[in-house]
């Protein structure tokens, strides 16, 4: 093997490291003869990843050693560079290991996490706080830049913030807390995302009774049918997976069963046997000494030191902002969906489980459409089609299948991308795995994510690995998939990360594709989400999977009437969840109050349905205590603003106008090598404008 010839090719005489023995008989550390170097699914056993893992951190090591022990005085290439480099073997396995524990997870997996968490954490520390390596890359970052590329000035910024920010600075014995405190947190985040799983998977309820489930729809009954059919039940069953949530929620009248399903699914995690209250207040609170420790008041001034917003206040100023704007419009749509409720018998208020209900029913009123009425138009194999297409136009992208490439599960399918370029001749852009449909190994949600990213060593390139999971409706014995159009949205929202990812290009893997600040992320995915209702594109690939009818213009048309349906309310629902997020990042003190109570104040202002006791968020809000968005949920709301700024200059000069499609490509391209604030204004020529999102929304 031969990782560690990495850093010699950062030259300047750059040691080769000293590795430990590698056991090239195990598949994750042996050099892979497969098509496009993709991981080799097939030979990878459960019982490999230990002991890879464990070899892996070892190279890694050995190849710090290298860094730190080159006789060579300090320069960018020799320790920067080489920085960049090492690791190579560990994120190759890591990316495989962590992406299905996600997406194909096992208890043996999650005990395999638990315990190489602990190694990983120690080595992250290990390089963090080394204050000879510290010594190194400080030395370069304090000496003559003369040379270097931008690109490479950014990547010795970060590099220098990364150690700053992690410890390096700190005084011995606070490096000593540092470690205990990230180790334990590191710890507590993985045991928080296995109890909100596995407490997701707990509830099930099963309904033997024909009619109670009489009124809904043939598809929802089906997979109902099918969900207790696997489970090894009788009749039908409901379970707090979104596709079948949703359309229960939704389609059913039977508020007494619709309580419980709701109540089970909004209390996950609170209390009971995969209880994450009280671990919810020791994350909380070891963020906040982490912070304290590196010199910041909260782990939110943390956290936005490296984002666009660049402060808490700017965050709180920019959701109250929002919040104006849409409060009393959002209190408009809750007395419009509680007068319609009282006029077909509803006693009392509109409660939180008859809210998908009756919004179901007044849209399918009031403007004709319904998700019954789209979704033969939404056959999944069609919008595969239609996605991809949008791609071909924009970009000059075409997917291929290729059965060849080994897949994790039977339901996944690879893709090789390829890009035309400007010689008109085709290059492999990147592979995607497509993985749709829901599974009780996979967690819920929708996510674009990497195996490898791009990069570029001496010249040769490698192109990336991306991965597309979602939780569409699965194929019953009589139907396709068909998908709502919420999912078809899913689908170009996951999409635009997947074109990010794929489009990138530059040396540095690390500044490349996603690799961006976490409130700028979101825009290409939520851009593209704006073709979902445009007609133009629709009638090239959107036909009734029975008949073959192009998607009728009328539907078209209520679909795009309705796209701002209880626009206000979800825009507040979104601020709820950021509001929440910032209140727990922006505690000056140690949290040792109620969960639920904290929750509730966090969230008052925006609070437009009646308050559900016995229910919180906080314990199943995998995003900000176990998915990386801590201090940053509002991102989602300040990259609509981006999104509604940026896609207003494709409907000025057409949704696939070819020059702003080059211009919106070469910001993707570019990820995280520059500040986003400069990428976005050289693409749309000004700052974003929160105005827009507001036009968009229909509330001007």
């Amino acid at each position: 093997m031969t990782f560690s010839a990495l850093l010699a090719g950062c030259g300047e005489n750059m040691p080769v490291a000293v590795l430990p023995e590698i056991d090239t008989n195990n598949p994750l550390l042996a050099e892979w003869n497969t098509p496009y170097a993709t991981p080799p699914f097939d030979e990878i056993e459960l019982s490999d990843y230990e002991p890879a893992i464990e070899t892996a951190i070892e190279v890694s090591r050995a190849e710090i050693k290298a860094i730190i022990e080159n006789p060579a005085k300090p320069t960018f290439k020799n320790t920067i560079v080489a920085m960049e480099r090492q690791g190579a073997l560990l994120n190759r396995i890591l990316g495989i290991f962590y992406n299905l524990r996600e997406a194909d997870t096992s208890d043996e997996m999650e005990a395999i996490a638990m315990r190489v968490q602990p190694k990983l954490t120690a080595l992250s520390n290990d390089i963090a706080l080394n204050p000879e390596l510290f010594t190194r890359v400080k030395a370069v970052y304090d000496g003559s830049r003369r040379g270097l590329s931008d690109v490479d000035e950014k990547l010795l910024e970060d590099s220098y913030k990364s150690f700053a920010r992690s410890g390096a600075a700190l005084a011995d014995a606070d490096k000593e807390l540092y470690r205990q405190y990230t180790t334990e947190l590191s710890e507590l985040t993985l045991v928080y995302g296995q109890n909100a799983l596995a407490a997701t998977n707990a509830f099930a309820l099963n309904i033997t009774d024909a009619s109670k489930v009489a009124e809904l729809p043939a598809f929802v009954k089906e997979s109902m049918a099918a969900d207790a059919k696997a489970r090894g039940e009788k009749g039908w069953t409901v379970t707090l997976q979104s596709p079948s949530y949703i359309p229960f929620m939704t389609y059913s009248s039977q508020r007494d069963l619709k309580e419980k399903v709701y109540r089970a699914y909004n209390s996950k995690a609170l209390g009971g046997e995969f209880d994450n209250t009280g671990i919810v207040a020791k994350i909380v609170n070891l963020r906040l000494k982490i912070a304290n420790l590196l010199g910041y008041e909260t782990y939110a001034d943390y956290v936005l030191e490296e984002r666009m917003a660049e402060s808490a206040s700017n965050v709180n100023n920019f959701l109250a902002e929002l919040r104006e704007a849409t409060l009393e419009y959002g209190k408009k749509d809750y007395a419009m969906i509680n007068d319609y409720a009282h006029s077909l018998g509803l006693k009392g208020e509109v409660m939180p489980w008859d809210w998908a209900y009756y919004t179901e029913k007044y849209k399918s009123e009031k403007y004709a459409i319904s998700d019954e009425q789209v979704k033969p138009y939404l056959k999944l194999d069609n919008v595969i089609k239609g996605v991809f297409m949008a791609a071909e136009n924009l970009y000059g992208l075409s997917f291929v299948p290729n059965d060849k490439i080994q897949v994790y599960h039977p339901d996944v399918t690879a893709y090789e991308v390829y890009d035309k370029a400007k010689s008109g001749k085709k290059e492999l852009l990147a592979v995607l795995y497509l993985d749709f449909f829901p599974r009780a190994s996979k967690r819920n949600g929708a996510w674009m994510t990497e195996f490898r990213g791009a990069k570029k060593i001496e010249g040769v390139e490698t192109r990336p690995l991306v991965s597309l999971v979602m939780n569409f409706t699965k194929p019953t014995e009589t139907e396709p998939s068909l998908l709502t159009f919420d999912e078809f949205n899913t689908f170009l929202h996951e999409f635009g990360h997947a074109l990010h990812g794929m489009l990138g290009k530059g040396e540095y893997e690390s500044l490349n594709g996603t690799n961006v600040y976490r409130d700028f992320v979101e825009l290409p995915s939520q851009i593209m989400e704006n073709w979902a209702t445009e007609k133009s594109y629709l009638d090239q690939w959107a036909v009734h999977y029975k008949t073959g009818e192009a998607i009728p213009a009328e539907l078209v048309e209520k679909i795009v009437a309705a796209k701002n349906y209880l626009a206000a309310y979800a825009n507040l629902r979104q601020l709820s969840f950021g509001l929440s997020d910032m209140a727990w990042h922006t505690l000056k003190t140690p949290f040792e109050g109620d969960v639920e109570q904290f929750e509730r104040e966090a969230m008052k202002s925006v609070q437009i349905t009646p308050v559900v006791e016995g229910t919180a968020m906080a314990p199943a809000f995998t995003h900000i205590f176990s998915g990386g968005y801590a201090a940053g949920y509002y991102g989602y709301k300040w990259a609509e603003v981006l999104a509604a700024d940026a896609f207003s200059l494709f409907k000025q000069n057409g949704i696939f106008d070819e020059q702003t499609a080059a211009s919106f490509r070469n910001l993707l391209e570019q990820g995280g090598q520059r500040h986003p604030m400069d990428i976005y204004v050289e693409f749309r020529g000004h700052k974003p404008e929160t105005k827009a999102l507001v036009e968009a929304m229909g509330l001007k």
